[in-house]
């Protein structure tokens, strides 16, 4: 027990240490546990032992994943996603296979080449979809493609367990040794339509599972209100479809991956994703720290050539077979790059596949530690690939040569311009235009901008900060430019733009905070509105009715408020302008004497009947 402890706590702490370091500098988590492994590793400070059991243990990280992703998908989205998983996994997976089973051709037999072919084409569920998820990008198109080919490449683990037998070069004697690899042979020894019965039936069970038994069951959990007993649930339900899975030969991540699709319309599926996400998130770090302490580097540094040239070319060739999916499927080329990327590395059931092609006599032990090597070292590598795009990559495909162009204005008479017709601008362009006030409006999203026309708004697309725009935009003519941009940096570029060419143009702009606006300030704008200010003070009045204050007394300590904001803003620009180290106090004492006002005027209170009168819905008070 002290044992098992003890190499738990290494792990731990050496997460702790490592990942919020690999944060810092940018390297993503992923990598941060990889580090970690190197560190307390073998060829590190040698802090663990026993590596490859502890790996088993944490990949049912992985299957946790699964079940999550599993949850944030509805059947019918599932059943809309069918085309790429069939089509574009498929395609992945029998491509890569013969990309780089045709390249093992030169070292190896064919029965071993295709043996490697096949294990090689699947990728690592675990960093592809951590690192998507982490950058936000499981919602883009490319996000969702590497989703559907990961998912079609788990259920490919399936036929590849069934055929990795057949391709044995050794006596039939060389069976399993037990453990995974036993209860996995044993099921494939069956006749094949009895297996085929034993898969249909663990199916039928985790949908009726899912679908039926489960929430009567966590129904009469959550009445319970003991919240550890529903985590135990939880867990319960993903472990036994994880064992069942692996009886009939599946992977437990299918299964449980299935078994989240069923749950996604439960009442239950948020209470679900908050008891599983912390055991998810510890069992996955634990498996990448796993990894990274699994490189063997005596190995690596007498096959250095070798190994590195394989890795090379396991990446080169997966990115090449990415990139002939990506033709088939016509995927736009700005969307192929993450999409390769993100599928270039090894997948971690290639450990469990080389495993069982050993077990079987198809690949002999060398030939298995050193293929075992080239995947953990390419999914170390993983995350680089990821820098490599955020850096370099994707910046080009941003190149400004290739956006779209901006639109023909035909309106140069109107006195308004609103530029940015987002959360705010919206609002403001509809005040003004049912006002009778037309502005000639711009905005830089063109997603947002076919929108709105939709709508019947003639908003114009195009990038205000371009002098060109503006003049074709009436900027010279006009007498107001109304800024209401999301990014500060770029109403502060426009603002200086305005002020250094049209000297006239009246400017009124939304700032984000306080800070932003002592920087319009700076620039001498007329008329600063800070975004959330309004709206806050609004809540505080409602907030004030609900505690039982009367309306018109809310209304009036609102209004008292914001007048002596305003105020105080003037002055603490004055001293923040200085530079003075009085800042604080400053505000401090403005803020002691905004309290003394307040209190003085509600103590000062004597409403007269008609005050009394101000709301309908209060008529007692």
């Amino acid at each position: 027990m002290e044992r098992f402890l003890l190499q738990f706590l290494v792990f731990l702490v050496a997460a702790v240490i490592a990942v919020p370091l690999a944060k810092k500098f940018r390297l993503g988590s992923v990598l941060g546990y990889l580090l970690a492994g190197i560190a307390i590793g073998p060829f590190g400070f040698s802090l663990i032992s026993d590596i490859e059991s502890v790996m088993h243990f944490t990949e049912f990280g992985v299957v946790l994943m699964l079940f999550l992703v599993g949850l944030e998908l509805q059947p019918s989205m599932l059943w809309q996603m069918r085309t790429p998983i069939v089509g574009m996994g498929g395609s992945q997976v029998l491509v890569t296979a013969l990309f780089v089973g045709g390249a093992m051709l030169l070292l190896v037999p064919l029965k071993q080449a295709i043996a490697v072919g096949m294990i090689m084409a699947l990728s690592s569920t675990a960093i592809a979809l951590q690192t998507l998820r982490e950058k936000g990008l499981m919602t883009t198109s490319p996000g969702r493609a590497s989703f559907s080919v990961l998912l079609f490449q788990d259920l490919a683990v399936i036929p590849m367990l069934a055929i990795l037998p057949l391709l044995a070069t050794l006596s039939a004697g060389h069976g399993p040794d037990g453990g995974h690899s036993a209860i996995l042979f044993d099921i494939t020894q069956l006749p094949t339509f009895l297996r085929f019965l034993a898969v249909l039936g663990a199916i039928v069970c985790v949908v009726a599972l899912g679908k039926y038994a489960s929430r009567p069951v966590f129904r009469a959990i959550a009445a319970t209100r003991v919240r550890e007993v529903f985590v135990a649930a939880a867990l319960a339900l993903v472990i036994g479809i994880s064992l069942l899975m692996t009886l009939v030969g599946l992977s437990p991540a299918l299964g449980t991956f299935l078994a989240g699709v069923v749950l996604a319309d439960s009442e239950y599926r948020h209470e679900l994703e908050s008891d599983i996400e912390p055991f998810k998130g510890l069992l996955l770090g634990i498996f990448f720290i796993s990894i990274g302490a699994s490189l063997n580097f005596t190995l690596l540094a007498e096959n250095a050539a070798l190994i590195g040239s394989m890795v090379l070319a396991l990446i080169v060739l997966k990115f090449i077979a990415l990139a002939c999916v990506a033709l088939i499927f016509r995927m736009p080329r700005s969307e192929f790059w993450l999409f390769g990327i993100a599928l270039a590395q090894g997948g971690e059931f290639a450990f469990v596949l080389f495993q069982f092609a050993k077990t079987h006599g198809v690949l002999p032990p060398e030939m298995t530690s050193l293929l075992v090597s080239v995947v953990a070292l390419s999914m170390f590598t993983a995350p680089f690939l990821f820098i490599l795009y955020d850096k370099v990559i994707a910046p080009r495909l941003e190149n400004p040569g290739q956006e779209r162009e901006a639109d023909e204005i035909d309106e140069h008479d109107n006195a308004i311009l609103l530029v940015g017709f987002g959360r705010m601008g919206t609002e403001l362009g509809r005040l003004l235009i049912s006002s009778g006030i037309t502005p000639t409006i711009l905005d830089h999203d063109e997603t947002n901008v076919d929108v709105l026309r939709k709508f019947g708004f003639r908003v114009y697309y195009g990038d205000a900060t371009r002098l060109d725009l503006l003049e074709s935009a009436g900027a010279a003519q006009a007498k107001l430019i109304v800024i209401a941009l999301d990014e500060h940096e770029k109403s502060l570029e426009l603002v200086k733009l305005v002020k250094k060419h049209y000297p006239h143009l009246r400017i009124a702009v939304n700032a984000k905070d306080r800070k932003a606006a002592y920087e319009f300030m700076d620039l001498g704008v007329d008329a600063i509105r800070r975004e959330t200010f309004g709206s806050a003070l609004r809540l505080g009045q409602d907030a004030m009715t609900l505690l039982g204050v009367h309306p018109f007394e809310a209304f009036k300590r609102m209004r008292l408020f914001r007048k002596h904001d305003e105020k105080s803003l003037a002055e603490l620009y004055r001293v923040h302008r200085e530079q003075n180290d009085d800042y604080v106090s400053t505000y401090r004492q403005n803020e002691d004497q905004l309290a003394r006002l307040i209190q003085r005027d509600v103590e000062a209170n004597t409403q007269e009947a008609v005050d009394r009168a101000w709301t309908a819905a209060n008529p007692e008070k």
